[in-house]
């Protein structure tokens, strides 16, 4: 079960992703020309999001310089192999080290860090520097260049909410300051105060947008996300295996949804301000989740508890889209008919459809 990587990502069911991507990104004029400074782009959704500039690039001459950054050369070069000629630059850089990067950035997206529960109770230090002082490194070189930051945080900063209704901005739950398993969470709103610092000391503009649980065929091997896990296996024809109940309520959402959001927020978003990137049409339980790419994919899906299982105390964790679809002059519901939001079904299948034909050309990205 191998990454997608090299010329897949840029040919057949991949490629259509792309292109409606391209379809669905508002205020795409304001990227002709500029500069975008990428990191995390190894990672599930800024290596998507760096495709999506590449296409633009390629497909509506865009002309926008890429600066994938950075700590393996040679995975970033092989997840982008034959793509980006001299727009895309690969740049050395380590989330938890000082940023010499020199150059001019219009716009700074900030995605590196982990994101696997399993890291961070293995790294918490090395979790919360990333996201904390990383992000410092960005904020101190967009005071330089005068570039926008978008800061990817996540929706862990709501912490334990007694919701049922789908999360909005303006809402805070309990994140345990004494737990090592909050170095995610607690990081992540520090990360935010951070930029809210920088926006009040030396006028740096930023926006910060917050997903829920993404999902989609850009995931790495190391990714172990429930939602990762399921469709890398059910890929290959394996079962799927439940170890909970699985009854939580999440806002999943497809890796080029997400992407198609997020640059609608780097361009549209206004500075200072944090939205939630979800999707109306997918909110649903883990276990329908589990269900559903076990049904699409024709493997069972198997209910093994593990041994100290427990209920998650926080039944619903799913997000509002409300303040994102004003962006577009949409209200929420509007957005359950916009072509940038699968519902949960097509979007787990069009994963499975991209790793299955990469699985197909032999797992080598089609080179």
């Amino acid at each position: 079960m191998a990454e997608v990587t090299g010329r897949m990502r840029a040919s057949g069911p991949y490629l259509a992703e792309l292109e409606r991507c391209a379809g669905y990104v508002s205020g795409i004029d304001r990227l002709r020309g500029k500069s975008v400074f990428v990191t995390g782009c190894n990672g599930l959704i800024c290596s998507a999001l760096i495709d999506v500039l590449l296409f633009l690039n390629d497909r509506h001459g865009c002309g926008i310089t890429v600066y994938a950054a950075t700590r393996n050369m040679e995975k970033t070069g092989s997840i982008f192999a034959g793509r980006g000629g001299g727009l895309l630059n690969i740049v050395p850089y380590d989330a938890c080290r000082p940023l010499a990067f020199g150059g001019k950035a219009d716009f700074y997206v900030h995605g590196a860090g982990n994101a696997s529960p399993d890291l961070f109770m293995s790294q918490p230090v090395e979790t919360m520097t990333a996201n904390f002082l990383g992000l410092g490194e960005i904020l101190a070189d967009a005071v330089r260049t005068g570039g926008r930051v978008l800061y990817i945080s996540s929706s862990e900063v709501y912490g334990l909410l007694a919701a049922d209704s789908p999360i909005r901005e303006d809402e805070q739950g309990y994140v345990d300051p004494g737990s090592p398993r909050s170095c995610y969470a607690a990081s992540k709103r520090a990360a935010e105060t951070l930029c809210a610092a920088y926006r009040k000391e030396y006028g740096v503009d930023y926006v910060i947008a917050r997903p829920g649980h993404i999902y989609g065929p850009t995931a790495g091997t190391g990714d172990i996300r429930a939602s990762s896990d399921f469709l890398r296996r059910a890929a290959v024809g394996e079962d799927i295996v439940l170890r909970s109940r699985g009854s939580q309520l999440r806002s999943y959402c497809f890796v080029f949804d997400c992407v198609i959001q997020l640059l609608t927020v780097m361009l549209l978003g206004e500075s200072g301000e944090a939205y939630n990137i979800s999707n109306p049409r997918s909110r649903i339980t883990i276990a329908e989740m589990a269900h559903a790419v076990a049904r699409l994919a024709g493997v069972e899906c198997l209910y093994e508890p593990m041994p100290d299982e427990h209920d998650n105390p926080m039944r619903n964790s799913s997000l509002s889209s409300g303040k994102f679809a004003s962006l577009l002059g949409m209200d929420e519901r509007a957005m359950e008919a916009w072509g940038g939001c699968l519902d949960a079904e097509e979007g787990f299948a069009r994963s499975l459809r991209i790793l299955k034909a990469y699985e197909s050309a032999g797992g080598n990205g089609g080179t």
